[in-house]
């Protein structure tokens, strides 16, 4: 087990009345990291149990379109100067239909801001907020560890955390009852007024807690992969629908972009294992040759897609956040979004409930967060759900509907701005976080 929290150990943080902890966040990946740190003045004491070491966690090979608003969240956390060097700022968004000239383009002047968002690799942003949950002296790490039972009582949450290794003094062990498991593993029971889970669509945290959910697995999957361009991406983002389903172009630093090219399950998986040559020369012809000659770069994955919302995001003592909550289908980029907002909406809603001396695990506090966000969200789910239906298909009425709706993108000023700021994130009540 690795306890990474270099200003103090478990041994120093006080039990008071009977708790470990104020909250225990479950996945310390880039949502429940971003909660953590958007609590790292909140006076909360904080424990983040992660299933992976934090150089695993930070090695996936992904990257995320961040909105504007989520810019402005990590801001106000306090980590954007080490983020900003490492991304790329959009300049420009084309949106177009298959091999249809009329391209909708969106520029910063349409928002009268410096720029449409950002492409960000997953290690630039984890790294950052592991950096920043480094300094916090309420926040402690366990990782990798497992929750493997949790208990729910009237005035607190009992987790049973399962940890692999040794912690690294007998002394950091002394407030958490500790027993023995298999070899090189010990488990420790942790008291906690809240749980937050953040472990992602298959959250073991919320399907032991019996919250149900609603959606569908999509006909499609997403080859997800890394090329090198011939020509500048010049900054810019692309969006281009096919019949099999949307393409998406981030422009990454070092002048790389990351394709996400979504098709139907077969067709996916015979892109994947595609030569590269091959693979190539088809992706080049469906970005109709604007980065010119392209090389790959790292390996090609790929992933199923889906649509989900949970039937609730709060119990007595529990939340959820991020992935665990809902998931959406990758279409202009939101699915991150949505869980960064989450997490800094639920760390304005427990700060300010600690603050008036409430408890924090109420389910009166914990429903001002499940009203705000539920609802949002639920408006990105239908949004990235419909681009999905009406472009992934070749039937005429649908044709000719999507691209009248191009036209009324390119001509019609206050459509064309509500589409974009429910892209940047814009739209909606903002964190406090992101006025900072």
């Amino acid at each position: 087990m690795v306890l990474e929290q270099p200003n103090q150990t478990l041994s120093t943080l006080p039990t008071e009345h009977g708790f470990d902890y104020d909250l225990a966040i479950v996945g310390g990946g880039i949502v429940g990291a971003t909660l953590a740190s958007a609590l790292k003045e909140s006076g909360l004491r904080v424990v983040l149990i992660e299933a992976q070491a934090q150089s695993a966690a930070v090695a996936k090979g992904r990257a995320y379109a961040i909105s504007l608003l989520s810019g402005r969240i990590f801001k106000g956390i306090g980590i954007w100067n080490q983020i900003a060097p490492k991304i790329t700022t959009f300049e420009k968004i084309n949106l177009s239909d298959a091999d249809y000239p009329g391209v909708v383009q969106f520029q910063p002047l349409d928002l009268e801001t410096d720029g449409l968002g950002y492409a960000a690799e997953h290690r630039v942003l984890l790294t950052a907020l592991q950096e920043c949950l480094q300094t916090c002296e309420n926040v402690s790490w366990l990782c990798p560890a497992e929750v493997v039972s949790a208990e729910y009582q009237a005035n607190a949450v009992e987790l049973e955390v399962r940890v692999k290794g040794n912690l690294l003094s007998s002394m950091q062990s002394t407030l958490l009852q500790k027993s023995e498991g298999k070899e090189g593993e010990q488990t420790y029971k942790i008291r906690t007024r809240l749980l937050v889970a953040a472990d992602g669509a298959r959250s073991r945290i919320r399907e032991a807690a019996g919250i149900q959910t609603r959606g569908w697995h999509y006909w499609q999957s997403c080859v997800v992969a890394t090329i090198k361009p011939e020509k500048p991406h010049n900054n810019v983002a692309y969006e281009r629908f096919w019949p099999s389903g949307p393409m998406g172009v981030l422009p990454l630093p070092g002048n790389r972009c990351q394709v996400v090219w979504t098709a139907p399950h077969a067709e996916a998986k015979a892109l994947r294992e595609l030569d590269t040559k091959e693979f190539l020369a088809e992706l080049e012809r469906r970005t109709a040759g604007l980065l010119g000659h392209l090389e790959l770069e790292g390996d090609r994955y790929i992933f199923p897609v889906q649509l989900m919302q949970s039937d609730r995001y709060i119990l007595p003592r529990l939340a959820l956040i991020g992935d665990a909550a809902h998931c959406c289908h990758p279409v202009a980029g939101q699915g991150m979004n949505m869980g960064i907002r989450d997490a800094a909406a639920l760390a304005q809603v427990l700060q300010s409930a600690h603050h008036q001396g409430e408890d924090i695990g109420n389910v009166q506090v914990l429903k001002r967060y499940e009203r705000w966000r539920k609802t949002e969200n639920l408006v990105i789910l239908g949004f990235t759900d419909l681009l999905d239906r009406m472009f992934s298909n070749n039937w005429l009425p649908l044709v000719l509907l999507r691209r009248l709706g191009l036209w009324m993108l390119r001509r019609v000023q206050p459509i064309k701005l509500y589409a974009l700021q429910l892209m940047t994130g814009l739209r909606g009540r903002p964190p406090e976080l992101a006025s900072r």
